[in-house]
This record gives structure tokens, C-alpha cells and sequence, in this order.
């Protein structure tokens, strides 16, 4: 399997690396990705098993309380992807660049992404955006830093886009987005994220790429499937509609603090096995 090799009685994994993702779309093997901000979470994940720990820029509105993805700073995903970093073995972190960090020239996007390298430990960064910044991955690239690229919705662009809808719904879109995923792939980037864009779009891109395409909301024809972690796990009451509740996390948080505050208030907690005598 790709990363890890199998014993007979326990799991002894390798760490995830870029070469792997190449080599899991040649076998057809889907990846599995999740975000992740913080190291309790990061922990958990990679210890399940999941390829690729992604630390987005969601922890804007997921963790950190804002309205969007724009506010968040680098300072800000630094300390996030650190936090995971530390806590991770065998998954890959790939860090966002933040909005405004990189978009300017290749120089800034060198910049942030040493400066996310070198202070995180991220072994990759993803940004967001097709043949526009291809000179800005040819860069990174050559300097050694992997990227990810990411198409479809690419939320540092909403406001432009019109708001969070499905993109490249008509041929001419649909044939920007391929030639936009080209170039991404040409200026060396190691695989491509594909947000809400049609399953037949997706499945297009998918073929005519060397590199693996992670889709959220692209269907299934794609090389594999990334999720916020939130949604994922039922921490809130709604989802995107290309998310499933895998489990109810939140429901379950929700009952051990009302579990907790009855035992409390009622003297229950703590009993005398929770109590030091001397």
C-alpha cells in the first residue's frame, strides 16, 4: 500500500511523501485527506490512517470564529500547521497560503511559503488559483517546495466567484478549468484540489492529468477525497451537501458537558475515587 508497509500483527506505516502521490494514481488507489488545525485532532487522524492532513485556511470560520477564509493570516496558519506538524507521523501536512500572502508575484508566494516551510515544518503548501499563478508554482517547485494546487470554488476568490457555488457548469468554464489544471500540473505542482465542479468535469480533469485530482463536491470519478474535518465528523448541526456525518461528534460533546454540569451541581462529582486522601 502506498506510504506504509504491513506486518503480520500490527501496521508499520511510512510517512506519506510527495513521490506517493504520483505512484497511488498509477496503482488507482484513493487518498484520503482531511483538514486539520490543531495536534489533538492531527493525532487522532494520522494515527487512523489518513494520507494527507491538510491545515486550510477553513480554520478561519471553522475554529478561529470568522465570517470567511479571508481574514486569516499567515502568522495565524503558521501556528496552526506547526501545531499539527508536531503532533503528526505518517500523514503528509500540507499547509494553505493564506489570502494575500501569495498572489502577487512569485517573489511573495517564495516568501510565505519558505516562511510556512521553515517555521511549520508543513511538508507542502496548497494555494488556489490555475494558470494565473502557474509562474508563482513553477517557482515553488523548483525550489523545492511541493504544492498543491486547488480549482473549482477556491474560497479566497468568493467574492469574484458570487459566492460559494458550483463552478465551471458550462463548456467553456469546463474547458478553462482542464487548461487551468494543465498548467498547474505543468508548473510542477503534485496534485490539484477540485471544489464543486461537476462529476463530469471532475472525471475529465481527472483523465487528461498525470497527477492525482482530491475532489470536495467533484464526485467520485476523481483520485481521492478531502473533507473539513468538522463536517466529516458531525461537530455542527449542518453540513455542505457533498459532505457526509461520518459521526456525531458534537452531539457527543454536547452530552458529556451536560453529563458533567448535572454531576457538579448535583454533588456527584467528584466521588471519593476521584478524591487524594492523605
Amino acid at each position: 500500500m502506498i506510504g506504509h508497509e504491513v506486518t503480520t500483527q500490527t501496521s508499520t506505516r511510512k510517512r506519506f511523501r510527495v513521490q506517493d502521490f504520483a505512484r497511488s494514481k498509477a496503482e488507482g488507489r484513493k487518498l484520503t485527506m482531511l483538514t486539520a488545525y490543531d495536534g489533538l485532532t492531527a493525532k487522532i487522524f494520522d494515527e487512523a490512517g489518513v494520507d494527507i492532513l491538510l491545515v486550510g485556511d477553513s480554520v478561519a470560520d471553522n475554529l478561529l470564529g470568522y465570517e470567511n477564509t479571508l481574514p486569516v493570516t499567515l502568522d495565524e496558519m503558521v501556528v496552526a500547521a506547526r501545531s499539527v506538524c508536531r503532533a503528526t507521523k505518517y500523514a503528509m501536512v500540507v499547509a494553505d497560503l493564506p489570502f494575500g500572502s501569495y498572489e502577487a508575484s512569485p517573489q511573495a508566494a517564495f516568501d510565505s511559503a519558505a516562511r510556512m516551510m521553515k517555521q511549520s515544518g508543513a511538508q507542502a503548501v496548497k494555494i488556489e488559483g490555475g494558470d494565473r499563478i502557474a509562474a508563482h508554482v513553477r517557482l515553488l517547485t523548483q525550489s523545492g517546495i511541493p504544492v498543491v494546487g486547488h480549482l473549482g470554488l477556491t474560497p479566497q476568490s468568493e467574492h469574484m466567484l458570487g459566492g460559494k457555488r458550483v463552478q465551471a457548469r458550462d463548456d467553456a468554464a469546463a474547458e478553462q478549468l482542464a487548461q487551468d489544471a494543465l498548467a498547474l500540473q505543468e508548473a510542477g505542482a503534485c496534485a490539484v484540489v477540485l471544489e464543486m465542479v461537476p462529476e463530469h468535469v471532475a472525471a475529465r480533469v481527472t483523465e487528461i492529468l498525470t497527477i492525482p485530482t482530491i475532489g470536495i463536491g467533484a464526485g467520485t470519478e476523481v483520485d481521492g477525497q478531502v473533507l473539513v474535518w468538522t463536517d466529516m465528523a458531525g461537530m455542527t448541526s449542518w453540513s455542505p451537501r457533498f459532505a457526509k456525518q461520518f459521526g456525531q461528534v458534537g452531539q457527543a460533546l454536547s452530552d458529556a458537558t451536560h453529563a458533567y454540569i448535572d454531576e457538579v451541581r448535583s454533588g456527584t462529582f467528584p466521588a471519593p475515587e476521584h478524591t487524594f486522601t492523605t
